[in-house]
């Protein structure tokens, strides 16, 4: 969310920034950015007064609920306004992905398919001007299995600086340990941390007796907290404030994901730290094309453990690691290209935006439909509201 503010900002948008979460002492000051922040209420008809005031030519939706919430006050009070989803991710995907490997069960694509919340989210995505779709993966889903237009989708991974061939990071002898990131309200990293607990940092210590793993995240529940113990060099410490110099620090970073969608923004930050992984093939999906990985992709925990203190112990297997992910970072997550074709896109809609609408008939029949529901419910509530 923050590379697109910073995108829109580059090119000189007056940003309004509308949420209804609550802040934090964490929480991004946006306005010292030149961002002005407005609060929202759910199911409130503030929200219609709000937009008809900002008459806005964007309106970017976090998330398809977001979009499910919202969507319908924008139609009525922007009608002109251009519409975007943000995905971030498949939240079907990685729900129904979850469930499954909960249940004990293999992921089929027929279970994604028949799942109610994979109807909502595609039903946002039809009824937006068009999407931003994070994964290469999920482009492939979207186009080849559901048959959603490619029009009405645009690949925008991560946007990050383009890093030096040569950076000036920690030499592999100045780096100890293994590392994991992730915070704790996302529900993969917490199974990814008890993998690691309960099954691979063990089998891993039987060969590095020495070495030490440090889990890092914000939001970490007691539970994962109970899982530090120094003595067997599985070090648990929450929330770390310089991100990319305690990453330095690390040789291997370990993601051992299960489940989950979307790209993984901690195999990216470990690429651009210079720290290569071993990851899991849905760990490593979408997010590599066909180039070599920064480090090792496997499935099974034999042979996960065999990797890791493989790339811990070799140099120059280290070495060529990281150098495949300054490839990566340069070649597919380049701010530069990628911000020129989000705005590229955005202006091309704005030119063509009542011929593009009139050509998406499933997004017009879903507006009248299943909006129609979305609104009356939305009203309902919010009658409700006011007479309590």
């Amino acid at each position: 969310m923050m590379q697109l503010v910073e995108t829109f900002l580059v090119d000189d948008y007056d940003i309004t920034f509308c949420s209804a979460a609550m802040e934090t002492e964490h929480s991004m000051d946006l306005e010292s950015l030149g961002v002005t922040k407005r609060n929202l209420t759910l199911n409130s008809d503030s929200f219609d007064v709000l937009v008809g005031e900002l008459n806005p030519d964007i309106v970017l939706f976090d998330r398809f609920l977001t979009e499910e919430q919202f969507g319908w006050r924008v139609v009525e009070n922007a009608p002109k306004a251009l519409r975007i989803l943000d995905t971030e991710d498949l939240h079907s995907l990685r729900q129904v992905r979850e469930r499954l490997v909960k249940e004990g069960k293999e992921f089929t694509l027929n279970s994604w398919l028949q799942d109610e919340k994979t109807l909502r989210e595609l039903a946002s995505i039809y009824r937006c001007d068009f999407s931003l779709i994070i994964s290469s993966y999920e482009m492939e889903l979207l186009q080849k299995t559901v048959g959603v237009p490619s029009h009405l989708l645009l690949h925008l991974p991560f946007m990050v600086s383009a890093l030096p061939q040569k950076p000036d990071w920690p030499k592999f002898s100045e780096r100890q340990d293994f590392m994991f990131i992730g915070g704790g309200r996302h529900a993969p990293n917490l199974d990814a941390i008890e993998q690691l607990s309960h099954t691979i940092w063990p089998m891993i210590r039987q060969h590095l007796p020495d070495a030490r793993l440090h889990i890092y995240g914000a939001y970490l529940p007691q539970h994962i907290w109970e899982l530090h113990q120094p003595q067997k060099g599985f070090l648990v410490h929450g929330r770390v404030t310089d991100l990319e110099g305690t990453l330095q620090q690390a040789r291997v970073c370990l993601a051992p994901l299960r489940f989950g969608a979307g790209i993984k923004g901690k195999l990216l930050q470990a690429m651009y730290t210079g720290t290569p992984s071993v990851t899991t093939p849905l760990g490593a999906e979408g997010m590599f094309g066909n180039l070599p990985w920064n480090g090792t992709i496997t499935g099974g925990t034999t042979d996960f453990v065999k990797k890791a203190v493989h790339l811990y112990t070799n140099q120059e297997a280290w070495l060529l690691a990281q150098k495949a992910g300054i490839n990566l970072v340069n070649t597919l997550y380049a701010k530069a290209p990628l911000r020129t074709r989000l705005l590229k896109t955005i202006k091309d809609w704005s030119r063509h935006l009542e011929d593009y609408r009139n050509q998406n008939v499933i997004g017009r029949m879903l507006q009248h439909q299943s909006l129609a529901s979305t609104k009356f419910m939305g009203k309902w509530i919010e009658a409700k509201n006011k007479k309590s």
